[in-house]
């Protein structure tokens, strides 16, 4: 169980959002619909925590698109702060880099 993910779930369900610049670019860059990213967060996955992360915590989380692809999610929450849930960035993952159910990475 992740503090920093069911804390980022909270602030989703309040729709205390936001997107990185970064995050952004790499969504439309996968034609990836920030609707499916926060629709499906309850079924995320947590793939990676970084609760110490020098930025503000984040979760690398595995989430599903409408059309059930594969979605890495970096969720984060500034230092120092308790809101808003970040979209740090969003990508499809290279099936080459992480094992079938891509929540491992390969080495």
């Amino acid at each position: 169980m992740s503090k920093t993910f069911e804390r980022i779930k909270e602030l989703v369900k309040k729709h205390e959002i936001k997107i990185s610049d970064h995050g952004y670019n790499e969504i439309a860059e996968d034609g990836i619909f920030i609707k499916d990213i926060i629709a499906d967060i309850n079924n995320g996955i947590i793939v990676e925590d970084y609760p110490e992360y020098p930025k503000g915590p984040c979760v690398l989380v595995l989430e599903k698109g409408r059309d059930t692809r594969p979605i890495h999610v970096v969720w984060g929450i500034p230092k120092g702060a308790s809101s808003p849930a970040v979209v740090v960035t969003a990508y499809r993952p290279n099936a080459n880099m992480w094992t079938d159910n891509f929540t491992r990475r390969r080495i």
